[in-house]
């Protein structure tokens, strides 16, 4: 679907759509050549006004000019029966009952709550890594009850799995399996939505504990880069361990730093003598995502940008290269406890947020996943 005709254009809805990573689809979706917003969901205290009187906007860009009087719904699935797609940017507290209502109601969710991560038949997408995983669409309709035509459900990953996932992907298609694998986060405050921390809790200070963080970026980079096999009952399933183990180790500090997330990673591969510092560079910036390849229009032509200054990447200058969408990686060396280290950082709520989900809608269309 390469066309750019407003009324070719899929209808979709976005749900959340006052909060920050709701905001953020609205701004990425306002011009989109595949979609044109039509349907907003919020909570109930906002149902009923124009989005410019029910939004707290933080955007650098104004209120889009098409959904500044456009009226704001519950999240429910008759206020979104003629949308395509639905985009949800809603906080986990409420996202699993609202989530599973719209694709009962036959409604295709591209969400980022976290959710469905963990169902064994959702799939847990990093678009610049494993779009295969959208095989499993069609079982989780067949398995659902009653069964599904249209619905399903997709997720993104959490924004700091987002960030470190991409190199290690473009590292183990290179070089073969990753055997161990040391993290430490400095993550953006906007990771914690707005308002977000107290400014006397950030300032002049680093929290050196995100609740739940560590816990998702260990077991989420496996389900992604594991594989999908097949089980005897003849089902699909993901094999978080299906090439070989894999150990990750994540610690997660929050950094008076508003956008980007920075990750120092040290890894050690399976292969004897591991690859040098230099091969390392090289295959991070030789990869290509599956996304682009297809056409995307939102997937980074340069996936990972491989930075030679010795003091790059950094949030304030690197979080906004390809609009965000891509990873930014540097300071590529030897390292003496494992094999190699690096540090990268990518805008956790650009390709950590909501570019994520709108890659994986733009190739759900272009695989014909969505009608």
């Amino acid at each position: 679907m390469h066309n750019s005709q407003e009324g070719r254009k899929l209808k979709v809805g976005v749900l959340g759509a006052t909060g920050t990573v709701g905001q953020r689809f609205i701004a990425l979706l306002s011009e989109h050549p595949y979609f044109v917003i039509h349907a907003l969901g919020a909570s109930q205290r906002s149902a009923g006004k124009p989005y410019s009187k029910a939004v707290t906007w933080k955007q650098t860009r104004p209120i889009p000019s098409a959904v500044r009087e456009m009226p704001v719904h519950e999240c429910k699935p008759e206020y979104f029966a003629s949308c395509s797609v639905v985009f949800s940017g809603l906080d986990a507290e409420v996202a699993g009952d609202i989530e599973s209502a719209f694709r009962a109601a036959e409604l295709v969710v591209f969400s980022n709550a976290k959710n469905f991560r963990r169902d064994p038949n959702v799939p847990l997408i990093v678009p610049l890594v494993n779009t295969s995983h959208f095989s499993l669409i069609p079982q989780q309709r067949s398995l659902h009850s009653p069964p599904l035509k249209k619905g399903f459900i997709v997720t993104n990953a959490n924004c700091s799995t987002t960030a470190v996932v991409v190199p290690l992907a473009a590292l183990e298609k290179a070089f073969g399996p990753i055997e161990s694998c040391m993290i430490t986060t400095m993550q953006a405050i906007s990771g914690a939505g707005y308002p977000g921390l107290p400014s006397l809790d950030i300032l002049d200070n680093v929290v050196p504990y995100i609740s739940g963080e560590e816990e998702k970026i260990e077991w989420e980079t496996l389900k992604i880069l594991g594989g999908v096999t097949e089980t005897d009952e003849g089902l699909k399933a993901f094999d978080m361990h299906a090439r070989h183990p894999f150990r990750i180790s994540a610690s997660c500090n929050r950094v008076a730093v508003v956008e980007g997330h920075t990750e120092c990673v040290s890894l050690r591969f399976a292969r004897r003598p591991p690859p040098s510092p230099q091969q390392v560079r090289e295959a991070l910036a030789n990869y290509t995502s599956d996304a682009y390849a297809l056409g995307c229009p939102s997937a980074p032509r340069h996936t990972i940008f491989v930075h030679e200054e010795p003091d790059r990447p950094q949030p304030r200058l690197d979080r906004d290269f390809q609009q965000g969408a891509g990873v930014c990686v540097g300071r590529v060396r030897q390292c003496r406890v494992l094999d190699i280290k690096f540090v990268v950082m990518a805008n956790n709520v650009a390709i950590g947020a909501a570019t994520s989900s709108i890659i994986n809608a733009e190739f759900a269309v272009n695989k014909g996943l969505i009608t």
